[in-house]
C-alpha cells in the first residue's frame, strides 16, 4: 500500500463517519495526506483528519477520530489504527501491505513517483536566458541543472511545462559583439567595452573562412553581416553547449522578435487600456508603484528609444497569451531587483502576482580544486565555461552536485571532490547503490534464480526491510513537494538516504542464498525490494538528468 493509497483510504473512512451521522459531508477536502510519525514506534502513518474536520462538523476531534479508526480498520492491509493526543490517528500496516509496495514499484516502472499533482497547469519555466555574446560559463551552469530538473520534476508532478530559453539578442551588447568580431577578422584590437577571449578570435576565423567575401563589404553591411553570422555561430554552440549537459529547450524566444513583430507595441496598448501607463517628462511609464514597486518604470524613453522593461512587459503578455497560466523566471543573484518589476507587470495586466508569476533566484558558484580556486579560462578570458566544467567532472557529477543545494544559498565545488570515487561523494553514492542493485539482479539471473511474476509480500518483516520500503513509500510525495516548493534538492536529498537504508539493508538482509542454500520465498520477496530500490533510483536520477549506470 503506497501513502496515497491509505490517504484515499483515510478520506473515505472520514468521509464514511460523517455520513453516518447524518453531519455535512461537503466540508471534507477533495484530498488529504497522510506523514510519517516522528517516532516509529507510534506507528507506519499517521493522519491529522480528525483534528482538521471536528470543528467543521460540530465533533470533538477524539470522538471523530474514534469513528475514522473504526471504519479504517475495516481496510484491508491496515494492521491497526491507535488515537494519540487530541485526535491523531496513528496507523499501522499489515505485513503484507507493508511489503506489496516493492511489486507496486517494480510493475508501475518509471512511472512510479509521478503524480497528478500540478495536472493541468500550464506552466512556462524560463531559465538560463543568457545574451548570445559568449559561451555558456559557470555562473548559468546552476540554473541549467537546476532548471531542467525542475522542468522535469514539474512534469512528473502532471504539469504541462514548457522549458523557454529568453534570448537577450537586442541591444547594444549585440552591437558590441558584432564589433568586436570584426575587429578580430581584421586583426584590430577589441573596441572599448568590446569582447575580448579566444572565442571572438575563433569566430573571426570561422566566418572569414566560410565567408572570405565578406572582408570586402562596405563598412556597414560589413558591420550587419559580422553581426548576424557572429550570433548564429554563437547561439549554436550555446546551444550545443547545454544539450551535451542534457538540457533542451522546447523553445528559444528572440527579444528581437519582440520589436520586429510589434510585441512591445500590442503590450503597451494592452496596459494602457487598463489605465497603468502614463506620460510625464516627454517619456512612457507604467506605474509600477500601484503594486509594490519600488518605483514607476520607462518604457518609452523621451528620444523615442524603447527600453529592456518593455521587453520584459511584452515578453511577459506574450507568455501569457501563448496560454501559460504560471511564468516561472529563473534568474540569476543579480537579477534580485527584477522581482519587484516582474510582479509589477503581471499585476499591471490584469493577472495575480501570487499566482501567474513566479521569481526564483540563485546564488552564485565558484569552483576550486583541491580546496584552490580554479583558473580563469583560456578561451573565455574571465570565465569558466560549461564545456569546461564538463571536461573536467563530467555531466553527472556537474549536474547531481549543483542540484543537490539550495539555490538560496552560495555554493562552492571542488572538482576532486565530486569526482572522487568514495562514499563520501553523493554522486558517487547513489549511483553506486544503483548499481549494486543492477549487480544483485545479474547475480540472481546467473544463478538462475528468477524472480517471477509474483511474491510473498508477507515475507518482508525484518526491521531493515520494513525501513527500506518506508523510504521508497516516500518517493512520490518527495517529488510532490519537490515541485511544489520548486526545489530539486529534495529529490537528491532523498536519494541519499534513499541509498543509506539500501546499505542497511543489505548488510543485514542477505537478498541471495549462499553456496548450495536454497532459493525461498524471502529470498525472492527481497530480490523484488532490491528490484524496487533500482527502480526509485533510476527515477531519481532521471529527474536531476543523471545516470543510473548498471556497473561501476
Amino acid at each position: 500500500m503506497t501513502p496515497a493509497e491509505l490517504a484515499v483510504a483515510v478520506l473515505a473512512a472520514a468521509r464514511a463517519a460523517i455520513t453516518e451521522r447524518d453531519l455535512d459531508a461537503s466540508v471534507l477536502p477533495a484530498t488529504t495526506s497522510v506523514e510519517r510519525p516522528r517516532n516509529p514506534e507510534h506507528g507506519d502513518y499517521a493522519s491529522n483528519i480528525a483534528l482538521q474536520l471536528g470543528k467543521k462538523v460540530g465533533l470533538n476531534p477524539r470522538e471523530l477520530a474514534a469513528a475514522v479508526a473504526k471504519n479504517l480498520q475495516e481496510t484491508p492491509g491496515i494492521d491497526a489504527v491507535e488515537i494519540a493526543g487530541p485526535g491523531f490517528l496513528n496507523i499501522r500496516l499489515s505485513a503484507a501491505a507493508a511489503g506489496g509496495l516493492a511489486g507496486l514499484v517494480v510493475k508501475a516502472g518509471p512511472a512510479y513517483g509521478h503524480s497528478e499533482t500540478l495536472a493541468k497547469e500550464k506552466i512556462n519555466l524560463e531559465f538560463v536566458s543568457a545574451n548570445p555574446t559568449g559561451p555558456v560559463h559557470l555562473g548559468h551552469t546552476r540554473w541549467a541543472a537546476v532548471g531542467d530538473a525542475l522542468g522535469r520534476i514539474l512534469a512528473a508532478a502532471g504539469a504541462d511545462v514548457t522549458r523557454e530559453h529568453y534570448i537577450n539578442d537586442a541591444g547594444v551588447q549585440m552591437n558590441r559583439f558584432g564589433e568586436s568580431v570584426m575587429a578580430a577578422a581584421h586583426g584590430q584590437p577589441t573596441p572599448p567595452e568590446g569582447y575580448p577571449g579566444e572565442y571572438v578570435q575563433d569566430i573571426a576565423k570561422a566566418i572569414k573562412a566560410a565567408h572570405p567575401d565578406i572582408l570586402h563589404l562596405p563598412e556597414e553591411q560589413q558591420q550587419a553581416a559580422f553581426l548576424q553570422k557572429a550570433y548564429e555561430t554563437m547561439l549554436k554552440e550555446m546551444q550545443d553547449s547545454l544539450e551535451r549537459f542534457g538540457v533542451h529547450f522546447d523553445v528559444w524566444f528572440s527579444e528581437k522578435t519582440l520589436h520586429e513583430g510589434g510585441a512591445v507595441e500590442h503590450a503597451l496598448d494592452e496596459l494602457r487600456k487598463l489605465g497603468h501607463v502614463f506620460e510625464s517628462e516627454g517619456a512612457v511609464w507604467l506605474r509600477t508603484t500601484d503594486f509594490g514597486d519600488d518605483k514607476d518604470r520607462v518604457l518609452i524613453r523621451s528620444n523615442g528609444e524603447k527600453t529592456y522593461f518593455a521587453a520584459d512587459a511584452a515578453y511577459y503578455i506574450n507568455k501569457r497569451e501563448r496560454g501559460f497560466e504560471r511564468c516561472i523566471y529563473m534568474l540569476g543573484a543579480d537579477h534580485h531587483g527584477y522581482i519587484g518589476r516582474l510582479k509589477a507587470i503581471a499585476a499591471c495586466a490584469g493577472d495575480d502576482p501570487q499566482r501567474n508569476i513566479e521569481v526564483l533566484i540563485g546564488q552564485l558558484v565558484s569552483l576550486l580544486r583541491g580546496g584552490e580556486p580554479v583558473r580563469l579560462s583560456k578561451r573565455a578570458g574571465t570565465l569558466i565555461t560549461l564545456d569546461e566544467l564538463i571536461d573536467a567532472v563530467g555531466v553527472d557529477a556537474a549536474r547531481y552536485s549543483l542540484a543537490r543545494s539550495s539555490t538560496d544559498s552560495p555554493l562552492t565545488l571542488d572538482i576532486e571532490v565530486i569526482t572522487r570515487q568514495k562514499n563520501d561523494n553523493p554522486v558517487f553514492y547513489v549511483q553506486y547503490v544503483g548499481a549494486r542493485t543492477a549487480s544483485v539482479a545479474r547475480n540472481a539471473a546467473d544463478l538462475g534464480h528468477e524472480r517471477g511474476d509474483a511474491y510473498d509480500a508477507a515475507q518482508l518483516v525484518h526491521e531493515k526491510e520494513l525501513d527500506l520500503l518506508k523510504a521508497l513509500g516516500d518517493f512520490p510525495g518527495v517529488v510532490a513537494t519537490a515541485a511544489e516548493l520548486r526545489e530539486p534538492h529534495r529529490v537528491a536529498r532523498y536519494l541519499e538516504d534513499l541509498a543509506a537504508a539500501y546499505h542497511r539493508f543489505y548488510d543485514n538482509c542477505r537478498v541471495l542464498p549462499m553456496g548450495d542454500e536454497p532459493f525461498t520465498e524471502t529470498n525472492r520477496a527481497r530480490l523484488w525490494l532490491n528490484d524496487a530500490t533500482r527502480q526509485v533510483i533510476v527515477n531519481g536520477l532521471d529527474l536531476l538528468g543523471v545516470s543510473a549506470p548498471e556497473r561501476m
